[in-house]
């Protein structure tokens, strides 16, 4: 591979918005291992939300996935090999990061971040009914106002 191509390539895997209409590999190898990576991205996806028993699967093909795309990207950079194989890492290379960039849109942490949300506007909500019932606070919100300010 001429130096030009290899940086041609090289511009392509690095290019904002590459993953743009790329399709997600059906299967890569990561580490000796072959994955169905698209089936399992769409398993994951299609749920609304990861169960805590899937997310330690999630983040470690996340992780494994990276780790894959590193060890391509340098053999991309560094290695001596054919345009048409540089061409293949580097269409791979993109396919990951289609994947993770569908992993890291589950955003496992949100989850947590969510619900805790979701309980604090229940205890706001709770405390406001308890302060309109004990007669601290007016419906819209307020002090009540017909006190005279003796409190």
């Amino acid at each position: 591979m001429q130096e030009y191509q290899r940086k041609q390539l090289l511009e392509r895997v690095k290019r904002e918005g590459a993953t743009v209409g790329t399709a997600i590999p059906e299967q890569v190898d990561v580490q000796g291992e072959t994955i169905d990576l698209r089936s399992f991205v769409f398993e994951i996806k299609r749920r609304e939300t990861v169960p805590a028993g899937e997310r330690e699967r999630v983040e470690r093909a996340k992780r494994n996935l990276r780790r894959e795309r590193r060890k391509r990207r340098r053999r991309l950079e560094s290695e001596s090999i054919s345009y048409q194989e540089g061409e293949r890492l580097a269409e791979a290379i993109v396919g990951i990061d289609r994947a993770l960039e569908a992993l890291e849109s589950l955003g496992p942490t949100d989850i947590e971040s969510e619900k805790q949300a979701k309980e604090a506007a229940d205890q706001k909500r709770w405390m406001s009914f308890l302060r309109q019932a004990l007669g601290h606070e007016d419906h819209d919100g307020g002090p009540r106002g017909s006190h005279g300010g003796d409190r």
